[in-house]
């Protein structure tokens, strides 16, 4: 009889994926949340593992064989209460996956403040298109694949190292046991303030992770990222490979400005031209990235340049929505000062609107604050939506934003007002980690009212 494992907040992007390997490795599994939503939800019906919504302890009778533990719950949950009263083993997500799948894998980890997940899909699709069949593990569905994790038929496995705190018993972020034989480190900046002290903290977890990668492995990393620097100087003893170097890395040779199409150089010979339909710088410099880490696994660099011309983007990455009388609609997943800026640098001609929720933690906790106004200069109007977690007073940005500024305390006011501001050309990007009340077929549905067109 196949092993029985459990998994408590099986709705998050990661457990979700470590569901589903667990599924395909053999064992019976089933899992539980807070609230049971989709997509995740659907995706691990359609796999037919039973979801239970709650933390009753009843969902332990009969005891699996394992519990797998996501971070999101801590001492005092009625459920892991009986656990430990009962002691039944369990373990984190990241030392599950660690112990039954990677130790035997070449891992690829794509670790960084931004740009995790789509360069972690862009490594597991050129390892696709080259014929390699990898597993994976990312935290958003890939555009060429239609899931978000699978086993895989070689020994490479893709995985979004993430440094997040792997459970309320291990405090390491997660990317600590992955034990990669290559690894992006593709930025380093401060977030997640509602576990990390100071940029320092994030340091010294980065670290370990360099730590954990073998004298015969390979580290990608950009050359003008200071916080990276203090990592590597911390003491390093693998091969470090940079981009944005002709000579000896991975970087860019002809583009021209405001193009979805560069060529690539490594090591000092053209590769051929990368024409994708993808915008913006960081995304090239996370497609060089990529390129880099599929050479250290064997793909030629011209076969990378070919698999990236047929990459489709990630969902919730500047994802087209559709537009309504010459006013285009993206969605994005930005939540950090940093990817903001990018995101509203990279939207097409026009005028650029910025539609925010500050959701993540430490947006709501007020540690990006000072960094919002100048995260979204290149929007000329900007429409925040101030829910009532929020921490500190969204009007402390008019100072500095003006009367480009509109803050919204519900959505309802918010969808009053945009639909009548919003004018052909405009640009809109709708950014937030979460599902922002449903804003985006809702605004879309707004603006077809409004300019009587059909959906």
């Amino acid at each position: 009889m196949a092993k029985h494992l459990h998994l408590l907040g099986a709705c998050g992007t990661f457990m979700g994926g470590v569901a589903a390997l667990a599924r395909d490795l053999g064992y019976r599994v089933t899992g539980s949340d807070q609230n049971v939503y989709p997509p995740m939800s659907t995706q691990l019906a359609q796999l037919g593992i039973e979801l239970i919504e709650g933390w009753d302890p009843s969902q332990l009778d009969p005891a699996p064989d394992e519990v797998v533990v996501g971070n999101a719950l801590s001492r005092g949950n009625p459920v892991v209460e009986a656990l430990l009263e009962r002691g039944i083993p369990y373990a984190s997500g990241p030392a599950w996956l660690a112990r039954e799948l990677l130790r035997k894998r070449w891992v690829i980890a794509v670790a960084g403040t931004h740009g995790k997940t789509t360069t972690a899909g862009m490594v597991a699709w050129i390892l696709e298109y080259a014929g390699l069949k990898p597993g994976f593990l990312i935290g958003g569905v890939p555009g060429n694949f239609p899931v978000s994790a699978r086993l895989g038929d070689t020994p490479f496995f893709v995985i979004e190292a993430d440094e997040y705190d792997s459970a309320f018993f291990d405090k390491r972020s997660k990317f600590v046991h992955y034990g990669p034989r290559t690894a992006i480190l593709n930025n380093l900046e401060f977030d997640h303030a509602d576990i990390f002290p100071d940029l320092a903290a994030i340091q010294r977890q980065f670290h370990h992770l360099v730590r954990t990668i073998p004298g015969s492995g390979l580290i990608i990393r950009p050359r003008d990222c200071p916080a990276l620097d203090a990592v590597i100087d911390m003491g390093c003893w693998t091969p470090v490979l940079f981009l944005h170097d002709a000579d000896s890395g991975v970087a860019v040779g002809r583009e021209e400005e405001g193009s979805t199409a560069f060529e690539v150089i490594v090591a000092g010979e053209s590769c051929g031209t990368v024409q994708w339909r993808l915008r913006g710088e960081h995304n090239r410099d996370n497609a060089l990235a990529a390129i880099a880490a599929a050479r250290h696994a064997g793909v030629a660099p011209a076969v990378a340049v070919e698999a990236l011309s047929r990459f489709r983007g990630m969902k919730r990455r500047l994802e087209p929505l559709g537009a309504v009388a010459g006013i285009h609609l993206y969605d994005d997943f930005a939540h950090h000062p940093t990817a903001i800026r990018k995101t509203l640098g990279a939207l097409p001609a026009g005028r650029r609107v910025a539609v925010l929720e500050p959701r993540s933690n430490s947006m709501r906790l007020g540690a990006h604050r000072e960094a919002l106004p100048a995260s979204l200069q290149e929007a000329e109007r900007i429409y925040l939506f101030v829910p009532e977690a929020l921490e500190w007073d969204g009007s402390l940005l008019e100072a500095e934003l003006g009367d480009r500024l509109f803050i919204a305390r519900n959505m309802a006011e918010l969808l009053e007002r945009l639909p009548d501001d919003l004018l052909p050309g405009d640009q809109v990007a709708i950014m937030s980690n979460g599902g922002f009340e449903g804003i985006h077929g809702r605004l879309l549905a707004a603006l077809r009212e409004r300019h009587g067109e059909s959906a």
